[in-house]
């Protein structure tokens, strides 16, 4: 499993890419939920930030299906 900082790392290249190539959908990205667990120390854990990295891919290739050639 991927630690916390490649994690972070993915998120962030992935969330570039969407700024620079479909800013359309980035302007959503704000409104993306992450849910965090309800631990009593309240820390991201790996598998918060990998369901978060999972949904932001998943907008990304939903985005693409339904704008194909919109660009």
């Amino acid at each position: 499993m991927k630690t916390l900082n490649q994690l972070m790392q993915d998120i962030i290249q992935l969330t570039t890419v969407i700024e620079t190539q479909y800013p359309e959908l980035y302007k959503y990205l704000s409104e993306t939920p992450i849910s965090l667990g309800v631990a009593q120390e309240k820390k991201i854990s790996t598998t918060d930030l990998n369901q978060y990295l999972e949904t932001l891919k998943s907008q990304l290739q939903h985005h693409i299906d339904t704008h194909n050639g919109k660009k």
